[in-house]
């Protein structure tokens, strides 16, 4: 199973990612040298949404497809 997900960092950016484990991906965010550098800079991070697939090509279209979307959208889809 994969998931992407989307954390609100501290300054109130987004950040996008994808993982197999996302309580053990967000713990590294947070407080690991495992994190997402940008992530790394503005802790602490919080889930804020979290999909699940089947497969890592399926969940990697749709980080990129969520990635490329701009913030009004990307805010529009969390509260779905």
């Amino acid at each position: 199973m994969y998931y992407v997900y989307m954390l609100k960092c501290k300054d109130g950016t987004l950040y996008t990612g994808i993982t197999t484990d996302l309580t053990r991906r967000i713990a590294e965010h947070n407080s690991s040298k495992l994190g997402a550098r940008y992530t790394s800079a503005r802790r602490p991070v919080r889930l804020i949404f979290s999909s699940r697939f089947r497969n890592r090509a399926n969940a990697s279209r749709e980080e990129y497809r969520i990635k490329q979307l701009p913030r009004t959208e990307k805010l529009k889809l969390i509260k779905k």
